[in-house]
């Protein structure tokens, strides 16, 4: 059983060590709870919305730092999270707070990462650990509470298994079949679950479509049992390129003439299904200030967004079947796709989320419309 210190006294009790690939080392104190955790550490630079974060299943096999300096001050709430449990595999931050400023039903961001067992760092410096990372790239690290040794913690986190090539989406995919929302309503969406986020169907529930979540492996045969009039490819974790099974799923998908909406790791497969490629980026793009531009309308979208993988833009030179709807404007790269003269788009950003404004609320209104276009054109 653990015991509940007072913050002061659980910092001055409780020291921790992190370890980069490469040897670089931080030392601070321990939050979470006492242990060894590695993954790829990357940085998320959003100001607020950590549960939200480190519940999202996206980042399952990541260490998270977290670049706002202030972290727990407004604690935890179960209608926050993204899924059933954290997903992040440790968390890094600069000032960790016990005390939480919410009324209601709140609960500690220590207490929280007790009841997952995750293991994390506090009191260092995340600005200089981000700006190390943004000029060497994207690593693997550990987190240790427990062994200081640095020798052998580099030895552990050498064997750590690199991010790129890695399937991840099965540790978090739904097992079994599940639904959401009215059983009568006049759409159904079937989502293919690479790591879902509850607000994704919560944007289509809220949009009166009636939602079934399939298991990523599911079959092309029972995902049409369903009798779905839109398919939903889903956020998630891991390199797409490596998920040759779910490529050749989503390219049967397509070919139906039901219309089709890919969020994030959904958006990759959904390229990699039509021929284009993926790359590992530098140190990816994570937090919610994300500037997009639709090159349709011209207007520009301050977006969400956390993945590290990208559509290799110069791999859609020459592709006159697909057509590049939206562009990074940070750096240029793939933010979103359509496939000409069929109902399916895909986007690398967040629309669910809400970083501060809504801007990209309106894509799911655009799913919804291409299906309802498409009944009408069967009656």
């Amino acid at each position: 059983m653990l015991l509940h210190y007072p913050l002061f006294y659980f910092c001055i009790m409780n020291k921790a060590v992190l370890v980069l690939e490469d040897g670089k080392e931080f030392w601070g104190n321990s939050i979470g709870v006492i242990g060894s955790t590695t993954g790829e550490i990357c940085f998320n630079t959003g100001m607020t919305g950590y549960q939200e974060i480190y519940t999202d299943p996206s980042y399952y096999g990541q260490i998270m730092i977290n670049a706002s300096v202030h972290i727990g001050n407004y604690g935890t709430k179960e209608s926050e999270n993204e899924s059933d449990s954290i997903k992040i595999a440790g968390l890094v931050v600069k000032n960790f707070s016990n005390h939480t400023s919410r009324y209601g039903d709140i609960g500690s961001l220590q207490d929280f990462l007790e009841k997952d067992n995750i293991v994390g760092i506090s009191n260092i410096d995340t600005r200089a650990l981000v700006r190390y990372i943004r000029n060497k790239g994207a690593m693997n690290a550990i987190i240790s509470s427990e062994e200081f040794d640095t020798s052998i913690l580099l030895k552990k986190v050498k064997a750590t298994p690199s991010m790129e090539g890695m399937e991840l989406s099965s540790k978090v995919s739904t097992q079994k079949s599940y639904t959401s929302g009215d059983e009568n309503a006049e759409i159904r969406v079937a989502v293919l679950d690479f790591g879902v986020k509850r607000n994704i169907i919560r944007c289509l529930n809220e949009r009166d479509a009636f939602v079934k979540v399939f298991p990523m492996n599911t079959s092309i045969n029972e995902l049409m049992e369903f009798k779905p009039d839109g398919f939903m490819l889903s956020n998630g974790p891991g390199d797409p390129s490596v998920m040759l099974n779910s490529i050749d799923l989503v390219n049967e998908i397509t070919q139906l003439g039901i219309p089709v909406f890919g969020i994030c790791l959904g958006h990759q497969i959904l390229a990699l299904s039509q021929g284009l490629k993926t790359i590992k980026m530098h140190n990816g793009h994570r937090g919610i200030n994300h500037p997009v531009k639709n090159l349709i309308n011209g207007k520009c979208e301050v977006t969400s967004q956390n993945h590290g993988f990208v559509v290799d833009i110069k791999s859609l030179e020459n592709r006159d079947d697909i057509e590049l709807t939206h562009l990074h404007l940070n750096d240029n790269t793939v933010a979103g796709i359509k496939l000409k003269n069929k109902s399916v788009f895909s986007v690398q950003y967040h629309p669910e989320s809400s970083p501060g404004p809504e801007d990209s609320r309106y894509l799911f209104d655009q799913f919804i419309e291409n299906i309802k276009k498409r009944k009408l054109e069967r009656v």
